[in-house]
């Protein structure tokens, strides 16, 4: 199989420099003989067990595309010529993959084949090799035969990270490299100068624009703020950097470093001339700014709420347009689907009475802050103005929008009676991966499952000896936008009454042309201007004012504050009961639902440093900056402030399940999300799940089947087209076009409303025609349906906050194509609720008028019609227009999931699944 991304830091990878035509060349037989994979040199194998497992072999996990993410040229080259993968490179995407066509017939027994063992230990018929990393005596790393898994065994704490280090250089030194630049916003400078490129360090360094000063005092401050563990995590941080930068030296000297060193200038394959840098600790902060704006950090859309309240108004007036604007924001909707469902309010971010300090920019005002400077070279002809338009930025920032599912079952609803789960986080579909899998075993440490590469010295998402965890992104609003009154002129602001200069950060990146592409040489400078109140993302006039909107952020300067969290989940003398898990899940500041199940019990928490807001203050749109607006108690120095007690989190012991798919936590607690409306994808969750328990004799592949059932549902065709039918079928449909449409439609529902394929590896769909269908239809009626409503401005107002549509194949929605991740965002619950309107049923929450057909049946009626028969009408080529993946028409590939390209091996498409990226099955059945 063979995976793909949109062409990024793999733009330079496609001929060696100093080495034109060498696909042709002889020379790679020599490769093959000499820069093999490291792991033919490992030592004998020997037996590897493990004693403190509880969880009785019902253990299971899955990461595609495989463990291996390090390839040498050889390797590299050869993938590229004929396809070959370098071992464990991609053993794990089949058995995700066809899950898709083989979990109706799962039972228990059966599960393992789609997941691996994720007990503890290696038995010793399955050794693959075992090496003592450094030739240290204190730790062991063996691997396994069947997915090349590092399971890390140590005598000693300092021993136990180097082996972790190592073991993570070994699986993922490039990515790491790759993610340490892009933290830093020099990616172009060590990659490459292609657009993609570009567009990945300008997205993420405008929300971390951090100097190396920045990056050392968040270490400093992490622990100088958390005590004895603070001085552990600093040492197992230095231990873990001396395995990496160990591995970095002994792959030099052995000429087994990854290929894609050869192929981007920074090594020579014939002379070994060039260098690798050593990792240092400041790029563990860098690494984890990115992995923190990608999954962790909630809200920040307050000027684009801003522009369609203004729309809003515009639009009605005054009063009836805020409560249109309410009522499409959805903050406390009730018929929205909740992770904590027993009646428990957790009250935050709630509108006030009458909100104060509001700074909404005056009409037509508002334009984005540049980012780049000073551009030379033919990539001049590129834009850039903050988040990439690239496809390669498109699809790293899909990992954000769309991520992450958990179900989870109380024993009270087992077959079994111990609790059972079927979780873990959607982070994307790469090649490598960004997650790896490791198992690490010493003292005060013993997990074994999931962790970013490069942060790998805990397991972040897994299982401890008789528990295990996960998370799902939140989205809580953690970040706040603040009106910045200038003086003097741009860059000079009023802090406080006093006017004071914003700090110019810069970031200067140059490469040079390469064979392997077409990028000349140039360069650029990125710019961000900062303040007190955070980076200057826009700017504007209020009330004919000049301001610079800033975005201020909880996690801002504090990227290394959760490592004590992950420290304690690591921790066996620690977490040993859902309290102590929920204790240990509150030491992380980024917005995640975190998950627990041990043999007895289980458990939720919602994480993050939820600011307490100034009393009166509506954080859904821009404040002034002043201190009767800030955050309680706020230091600008070190962006600290008061904090939401752990108490007033949504969080929850033994209910009688959980569902989470980024839905809303709990009632009264707003997410900065739009669209926790009546349908959401967690209601395709919760409905299974709901039934099941409902039956009770819950199994792991009862609950695997639920989950798996759902990642293939399409929630437009589930929960919002039979409404849709009901208004066309009100009167018996004459025209035959539409008429043929809705049978097939129908039939469709009846049939599951699933994506799926006739069988297993045919690349075509059961019901391909009525899939099609509403794939054409969706955009064409949720336009006309609200668009002559709500007018233009409007309705284009709010489709920047919520865009209509996020199908599979993602024609109109924000993950890009090929991203697997499907219907997080969308006009579903808004159809929904004006469709139920116009048909006289009741609806909690309804919109404040009726907008199809402007609430005649009749109308709405022939809308309907009129648009199913120009979607009817529309050829797969038009509906599926084709790209670099696919042919136009290519329904199947279309949805069609690539591992996109973050190094140099590909990897095949996989056919479409809507489910965690990393995955664990587990069902315990004891405890310590």
């Amino acid at each position: 199989m063979a995976r793909r991304t949109p062409r990024n830091v793999l733009d330079r990878l496609r001929t060696p420099r100093g080495f034109p035509g060498f696909l042709k060349s002889t020379a790679i037989c020599i490769l093959i003989a000499g820069l093999l994979s490291p792991l033919s040199q490992a030592v004998a194998a020997e037996q590897v067990t493990a004693s403190n497992d509880y969880c009785g072999g019902q253990c299971s996990d899955i990461l595609p595309p495989g463990e291996n993410g390090n390839a040498t040229l050889a390797q590299i080259l050869l993938n590229q010529a004929f396809g070959t993968q370098p071992a464990h490179a991609e053993d794990q995407l089949g058995p995700y993959a066809n899950l898709a066509t083989g979990y109706s017939a799962l039972t228990d027994a059966k599960i393992n084949t789609f997941f691996n063992d994720a007990s503890f230990g290696v038995p010793s018929d399955q050794v693959a090799s075992t090496e003592n990393p450094g030739g240290r005596t204190d730790v062991t790393i063996v691997r396994d035969k069947k997915a090349g898994i590092p399971h890390i065994t140590g005598t000693t704490r300092y021993g136990t990270e180097y082996g972790a280090g190592y073991a993570a250089a070994e699986d993922r030194l490039w990515l790491m490299d790759v993610f340490r630049h892009v933290g830093r916003g020099q990616l172009t400078t060590f990659a490459g100068g292609a657009p993609s490129n570009q567009g990945l360090e300008q997205e993420f360094w405008r929300n971390a624009p951090y100097s190396e000063a920045d990056l050392q005092a968040q270490i400093d401050n992490a622990v100088a703020g958390a005590g004895a563990r603070g001085q552990q995590a600093l040492a197992d941080a230095n231990a873990y950097l001396a395995g990496v930068n160990a591995y970095i030296d002994a792959s030099d000297s052995g000429r087994y470093f990854p290929g894609e060193y050869v192929l981007t200038g920074h090594k020579d394959s014939i002379t070994n001339a060039g260098t690798i840098d050593h990792f240092k600790i400041t790029d563990l902060v860098a690494l984890a700014s990115v992995i923190g704006a990608l999954f962790g950090s909630g809200g920040g859309g307050e000027v684009n709420n801003a522009l369609s309240l203004l729309a809003a108004q515009s639009q009605y007036g005054l009063e009836q347009g805020t409560k249109v604007w309410e009522s499409f924001r959805e903050r406390n909707d009730p018929e929205a689907v909740l992770t904590v469902h027993d009646g428990k309010s957790f009250p935050y971010a709630t509108k006030p009475a009458n909100a104060l300090g509001q700074a909404l920019p005056d009409a037509g005002s508002v334009t984005q802050e540049p980012l780049v400077y000073d551009r030379t070279g033919a990539a001049a002809t590129t834009t850039a103005t903050g988040a990439s338009t690239t496809a390669a930025a498109t699809a790293v920032s899909s990992a954000r929008r769309g991520m992450s599912n958990a179900l989870v079952v109380s024993g009270k609803a087992t077959a079994s009676g111990h609790p059972v789960a079927v979780f873990g986080p959607q982070t994307g579909y790469f090649a490598p991966q960004l997650l790896m899998l490791q198992e690490i075993q010493g003292p005060g440490l013993s997990a074994r499952g999931a962790s970013f590469a490069g942060l790998s010295l805990y397991v972040e998402l897994g299982r401890g000896q008789d528990f295990s965890w996960s998370a799902t992104t939140s989205g809580q609003d953690i970040i706040d936008t603040y009106a910045v009154e200038l003086c003097q002129d741009d860059y000079h602001y009023l802090y406080h009454g006093t006017c004071t200069a914003m700090d110019k950060i810069e970031q200067k990146n140059a490469w040079k042309p390469t064979t392997a592409d077409s990028t000349a040489a140039g360069s650029y400078t990125m710019r961000v201007w900062r303040t007190k109140y955070g980076p200057v993302e826009y700017r504007a006039t209020v009330g004919g004012k000049k301001v610079a909107y800033t975005t201020l952020r909880s996690s801002y300067l504090h990227e290394a504050d959760s490592i004590i969290g992950f420290q304690m989940l690591n921790d066996p003398g620690y977490v040993t009961s859902p309290q102590t898990f929920q204790s240990a899940v509150q030491h992380i500041n980024y917005t995640f639902n975190w998950f627990y199940a041990d043999s007895q019990h289980t458990a939720y928490y919602n994480s993050g440093d939820n600011p307490v807001r100034a009393a009166g203050t509506d954080p859904e749109f821009p404040v002034w900056a002043q201190s009767a607006y800030e955050w309680r108690n706020w230091v600008p120095g070190t962006n600290t402030a008061d904090y939401t007690a752990p108490s007033a989190h949504p969080n929850s012991i033994d209910q009688d399940y959980y569902i989470s798919w980024n839905n809303k936590q709990a009632l009264d607690y707003s997410t900065a999300s739009w669209g926790d409306g009546s349908v959401h994808r967690g209601n395709l969750l919760e409905d299974r799940v709901k039934k099941l328990v409902a039956a009770g004799g819950v199994t792991r592949a009862s609950l695997v089947k639920a989950m798996a059932d759902a990642a293939l549902a399409d929630l437009r065709a589930e929960d919002v087209l039979p409404e849709l039918l009901k208004v066309v079928t009100s009167s018996t449909v004459t025209d035959t076009t539409a008429a043929a449409a809705v049978t097939k439609l129908q039939t469709w529902i009846t049939a599951g409303a699933r994506r799926t394929e006739t069988s297993a590896g045919s690349k075509t769909y059961a019901n391909a025609d009525a899939v099609r269908i509403l794939d054409a239809w969706w955009p064409l009626l949720v336009k006309a349906e609200f668009q002559p409503g709500l007018g233009t401005g409007l309705y284009t107002a709010i489709t920047a906050n919520l865009p209509i549509d996020e199908s599979p194949s993602a024609a109109h929605g924000p993950t890009g194509a090929h991203a697997g991740s499907s219907f997080q965002y969308g006009w579903w619950s808004y159809v929904d609720k004006d469709i139920r309107s116009v048909l006289g049923e009741t609806v909690q929450g309804a919109l404040p008028q009726k907008y199809c057909g402007a609430g005649s049946l009749t109308a709405c009626r022939d809308l309907l019609i009129s648009t199913l028969k120009t979607a009817a009408g529309q050829t797969a080529a038009q509906v599926y227009p084709g790209d670099d993946q696919c042919s136009a028409g290519d329904q199947w590939c279309a949805d069609s999931i690539v591992q996109r390209t973050l190094g140099g091996i590909k990897h095949g498409k996989i056919s479409w699944q809507n489910r965690p990226t990393f995955q664990q099955v587990v069902e315990y059945t004891s405890h310590r």
